[in-house]
């Protein structure tokens, strides 16, 4: 079989757009969803007591917390660009 397409699933493909270049382009929006997401949680926990996040608290941990979401992302969706295109 010929190609750039990696064998297996721990070598990123050589062809498209790799994983680390998808996250950096996803970051943005992960990082937001993340924000939400904790903030929104928070106040979901103040019912059982637990204090609400400040908007800026929630902010300063989504921009950690985004870095693995996007990285999540960019693989997920570069997956799905191994699946899609056209075999040979």
């Amino acid at each position: 079989m010929s190609g750039t397409r990696s064998p297996s699933r721990t070598e990123p493909a050589t062809d498209g757009w790799p994983a680390w270049k998808l996250a950096l382009l996803f970051y943005p929006f992960a990082a937001a969803a993340v924000w939400i997401n904790l903030f929104m949680l928070s106040l979901l926990t103040s019912w059982l007591g637990l204090p609400v996040l400040a908007p800026a608290s929630a902010a300063a941990a989504a921009l950690l917390l985004g870095v693995p979401a996007a990285w999540a992302s960019g693989r997920w969706i570069r997956s799905l660009m191994d699946r899609a295109r056209p075999r040979h």
